[in-house]
C-alpha cells in the first residue's frame, strides 16, 4: 500500500489526527516521526513517538537511549526518515519526490499471528525491506509493538555529496 503526504507530519498535535485503525497509515507515521529527531531537542519526537507506541507502552530510558544510540550512529538522523520516502536514494542526499509516498508491504507471514502485523519498509539507502511490527489494541487501534521497528533506525548508505570516493 502507497501512502501519500502533502507535507511531512511534524507534531504529536497532527500526528493524533491519523486514522490508526489503519495499521498502513501508523507504519507511514512512524517514518514521518524518524524524520522529526533532533538530538538538540529530542522531547518532541519522544513525545510523537509514544503516540505510536500508545500509553500501555511507556517509553523507557533505555528505549530512548538505543533509539539516540541508533539515529546518530554515521550522524544519519537527518536522514534515516526520508531514505523510506519513494525516490529518496544516497544519489540524491535522500531527496524525496513529490508528493511525499512510502510504501508499506505485506508478506506472507504478515498475518501469522493474530492482533499482530508483520509490515515492511523499503529504504533507498539498504538492500532489503525492514520489518516493523504494530499490534491491535482493544480500542481498535494499531501501536507500533515494543521494540519491532529498531530494525527501521539501523545503518544505510551515507549520502552521495558525503563520499569522498569516484
Amino acid at each position: 500500500m502507497i501512502i501519500t503526504y502533502d507535507e511531512l507530519i511534524n507534531s504529536k498535535e497532527k500526528l493524533l489526527t491519523i486514522d490508526r485503525t489503519n495499521p498502513f497509515n501508523v507504519v507511514g507515521a512512524l517514518i514521518n516521526t524518524f524524520c522529526n529527531y533532533d538530538p538538540a531537542n529530542e522531547e518532541p519526537f519522544f513525545d510523537m513517538f509514544q503516540v505510536l507506541m500508545g500509553d500501555m507502552q511507556p517509553i523507557s530510558n533505555m528505549m530512548k537511549q538505543q533509539v539516540k544510540d541508533r539515529m546518530t550512529q554515521n550522524n544519519k538522523y537527518p536522514y534515516i526518515g526520508k531514505s523510506y520516502f519513494i525516490g529518496a536514494t544516497p544519489a540524491n542526499d535522500y531527496t524525496p519526490n513529490q508528493p511525499l509516498q512510502i510504501e508499506v508491504k505485506t508478506n506472507p507471514y504478515t498475518d501469522e499471528e493474530e492482533g499482530f502485523k508483520r509490515l515492511f519498509v523499503k529504504s533507498g539507502g539498504a538492500d532489503s525491506d525492514r520489518p516493523v511490527t504494530v499490534r491491535l489494541a482493544k480500542d481498535g487501534s494499531y501501536y507500533v509493538w515494543s521494540d519491532s521497528f529498531m530494525g527501521l533506525l539501523s545503518d544505510i548508505k551515507g549520502l552521495e555529496s558525503a563520499n569522498p570516493w569516484t
